[in-house]
């Protein structure tokens, strides 16, 4: 298969799939205005396009057509609805598949009538359309009616980089998350509840790890000072997605309290490594735990009902551990990777069939 890859070079969910495409025998290039993040295989042929905003994705469209004679692909591949959506073309004897991600069906229409038109035009040029979660899938058919049918297929894991390894007995237990910081995955949420936590048990031995950057790193350290938890609290920073594995194995307790979430693959590979978990009920993120079974779900921006929760589990080794055992066991049946990829692959070579039918 001759697959066109148009997405962000820049993300590690692109790498991911480039990656994987090649390993099963794909021939990929990858079209981006984007600079590529370290560890692409070297099998994929990248196409840096320049950066020219917004604007860009359409400016770029002749450069793109160019690529596709050169190339001759037997399928595209684009991935974002919005801004990659918009570059890619339509071609007669190539069929485009679309990829949905998240602020590109959840924000960008929202922004006015010209964004929203956009958006209902490229996903109904598309002659598939994927969806990382079943609410997204929802979300997608509610911004363009009449679409049709929309795959789901998740952004696996690989269960055996995301695997549990044993931790040392310590009286001192570690709450976390790996996250980036910005308002909208509600890490303020978490420094409240993990406040609202210390006030109850001021003699338990607990520490806050919180790992990732971004434009909301300053006011949280301020934040976490204000509420005098800061002795208590590591901002780790950015780390490369290949150490994020370690991380998770350094927590008791991970927690996602998002005010938005379209999925919530930190989750998963946090489950994958044997952690039970604390996430709000917001997105895609009830479709990644089982409540009461791998984690609990609490109410949006409620510090008090997450402190409950993380009560619970700091209470019991052996709640933790059964939670941790069982969203292992889940990610493993829904979310390994290799299945993933089977299943996007199959939506490939689908649109394929379909063409040359």
């Amino acid at each position: 298969m001759k697959l066109l890859l148009i997405a962000a070079a820049s993300s590690v969910h692109t790498m991911r799939w480039a990656n994987a495409f090649v390993q099963r025998g794909a021939i990929v290039h990858l079209v981006s205005e984007h600079d590529p993040i370290p560890g692409f295989d070297q099998a994929v042929r990248l196409h840096r396009l320049p950066h020219l905003g917004g604007l860009g994705y359409l400016l770029n469209r002749k450069a793109l057509r160019r690529i596709v004679r050169e190339f001759r692909p037997d399928v595209m591949n684009a991935h974002y609805a919005s801004g990659y959506g918009t570059l890619a073309v339509r071609d007669a004897n190539v069929p485009l598949v679309l990829n949905v991600w998240g602020s590109d069906v959840y924000e960008f229409p929202d922004a006015g009538p010209v964004q929203r038109w956009l958006l209902r035009r490229n996903l109904r040029r598309a002659d598939a359309v994927v969806s990382t979660s079943e609410v997204m899938a929802r979300r997608t058919a509610e911004v363009c009616p009449g679409l049709g049918p929309i795959t789901v297929v998740p952004f696996g894991v690989d269960v055996a980089r995301f695997s549990p390894m044993p931790r040392m007995d310590s009286e001192e237990l570690v709450i976390g998350a790996v996250k980036t910081l910005a308002p909208t995955y509600g890490i303020d949420t978490l420094l409240q509840a993990f406040k609202n936590l210390v006030d109850r048990q001021p003699a338990r031995r607990m520490r806050l790890r919180i790992v990732g950057g971004g434009t909301q790193a300053g006011e949280l350290k301020r934040l976490a000072g204000q509420l005098g938890i800061q002795e208590a609290t590591d901002f780790i920073g950015v780390v490369p997605h290949a150490s994020v594995p370690d991380e998770l194995r350094k927590l008791d307790v991970y927690v996602a309290l998002s005010r938005s979430e379209s999925f919530g693959v930190a989750v998963i590979e946090a489950s994958a490594c044997g952690l039970p978990v604390v996430v709000s009920n917001v997105g895609g993120l009830p479709e990644v735990v089982e409540q009461g079974v791998t984690g609990f779900i609490v109410p949006s921006e409620d510090p008090a009902a997450a402190a409950d929760a993380l009560e619970q589990l700091l209470a019991s080794k052996e709640l933790r551990e059964r939670m941790g055992s069982a969203g292992r066991d889940r990610v493993e049946r829904l979310y390994a990777w290799e299945a993933c990829v089977d299943r996007q692959i199959a939506v490939l070579r689908s649109a394929i069939d379909r063409k040359r039918a």
